[in-house]
């Protein structure tokens, strides 16, 4: 909303992305031509979507919760047909909504579809997203066994914020006209 305030013309939300496609593997980009919020379906910008160089997945769910475990990831993808999905697209292509702007997705996957998160991920998860590091050593010592998946969830972030990097320095060679 803030942006939007001080004059934006179009919202872009990118960021990171759970995978729900199977196929899907860490660093992977998507950028989904539809996003599905809470409670409807948000088509992407097409200026935008060619500016980011095309869609490449129909969807992604965009609902603002976190999803951990592989299962329900599965079943995700069986009921929505979504490739992925993220805490912050589906509220930002309400607010475009909201305000006739155009938006579009960059997502990078971060955690692939078949694995499960570790506990000790999600406690040390603040409000904003970001890592709270007293809470993430202190689940360790809790409970030391989760160290192997979170050094897999790191290396996989570390992949997706790469791939992520490289499509924004993409991006800023690309003129956008909207």
């Amino acid at each position: 909303m803030h942006l939007v305030k001080h004059g934006a013309r179009a919202l872009l939300s990118f960021g990171f992305a759970g995978g729900l496609d199977p196929t899907l593997r860490p660093g992977d980009v998507l950028v989904p031509r539809l996003v599905l919020g809470a409670d409807r379906e948000f088509s992407a910008d097409p200026n935008l979507l060619e500016w980011l160089g095309g869609a490449n997945v129909a969807r992604l769910l965009g609902d603002g919760n976190v999803v951990a475990d592989a299962a329900q990831k599965r079943k995700l993808w069986q009921q929505t047909g979504a490739a992925a999905i993220d805490l912050e697209s589906g509220a930002l292509a309400e607010v475009a909504a909201q305000h006739s702007l155009p938006f579009a997705v960059l997502r990078a996957v971060c955690d692939p579809a078949e694995r499960s998160l570790p506990p000790v991920a999600l406690t040390a998860l603040g409000e904003k997203g970001e890592i709270d590091i007293v809470r993430l050593i202190s689940g360790l010592f809790r409970k030391p066994s989760q160290l192997p998946a979170l050094v897999a969830l790191a290396r996989d972030a570390q992949a997706a914020r790469r791939a992520l990097i490289g499509g924004v320095r993409e991006l800023r060679l690309r003129p956008l006209i909207l």
